[in-house]
């Protein structure tokens, strides 16, 4: 990604009070696991990109300090977090109960429905009597992934847990897979629109599950960093009201996806 905007103009010290900005050479580590296109994922020469990519170096600019993208599976993006590695999560994550007795979230950034993915004409449905005795691949550590072993699982579904999205998209369409779920955008760019996906399908209706699945979308922190993670929710409120967020939103997707 162009990231020659970002200039240093802060510096981050961490104290008792959590992270304070001061005038010097700052960065802003952000955790992410670079696997799940239209929202992170890498070019063919190596580099970055996508909407999370393109989101987070808008609040780097407009906090005035340097990106620095650190990757890392996502079911220890948590645990990387806590233990230090970055300064927060930027990963598609969505805000659950669960994760926030962890850590705490910026108000929802976006929201994006979650669906079943099956070949044509399989007459699957995103419900446990319709999928019994087939497997379901989902993100390790991901909603999808709670979702599954909450509601499907103890009816008989077996769900096959991978590190990586695109390995999911590579047995699914090898057939190793009956279905997999994830976001909807996430299908279509990483897989339905892509020549390995012309015989599968969107089948049935977004899944629905505030408990597991959540209320959108946000940014995660340590719950001592509250001020880092209160200066960044200004960054992204300010983003959101000049249009930069929504204008992203139609670049990628073609629609706005922004929590209002």
């Amino acid at each position: 990604m162009n990231m020659k905007h970002l200039v240093c103009a802060v510096a981050v010290s961490l104290g008792a009070a959590g992270f304070a900005f001061a005038e010097g050479n700052a960065v802003l580590r952000i955790g992410i696991e670079a696997a799940y296109p239209p929202f992170e994922s890498k070019t063919a020469a190596g580099q970055l990109q996508g909407f999370d990519i393109d989101v987070g170096n808008a609040v780097c600019a407009k906090m005035q300090v340097k990106c620095i993208w650190v990757e890392n599976a996502f079911d220890g993006l948590l645990p990387a977090l806590q233990a230090r590695k970055f300064d927060l999560v930027n990963s598609a994550m969505n805000i659950t109960a669960k994760r926030e007795q962890i850590v705490d979230f910026t108000p929802a950034i976006y929201v994006v429905p979650m669906v079943l993915v099956a070949r044509k004409n399989s007459g699957l449905l995103p419900q446990a009597d319709s999928l019994k005795g087939k497997r379901i691949g989902v993100l390790q550590g991901a909603v999808q992934d709670d979702f599954a072993q909450r509601n499907w699982k103890p009816h008989g579904v077996e769900i096959a847990e991978y590190s990586d999205q695109n390995q999911v998209y590579a047995d699914l369409a090898a057939g190793r897979l009956d279905g997999s779920v994830q976001e909807y955008q996430t299908a279509r760019e990483g897989f339905l629109d892509k020549p390995e996906g012309r015989d599968y399908a969107i089948v049935g209706a977004p899944l629905e599950d505030p408990v597991t699945l959540g209320n959108g979308v946000g940014w995660a922190f340590r719950k001592q960093d509250a001020a880092l993670r209160s200066r960044v929710s200004n960054a992204l409120a300010k983003l959101r009201a000049d249009g930069t967020l929504s204008s992203l939103s139609n670049k990628y997707f073609n629609r706005d996806i922004i929590a209002k």
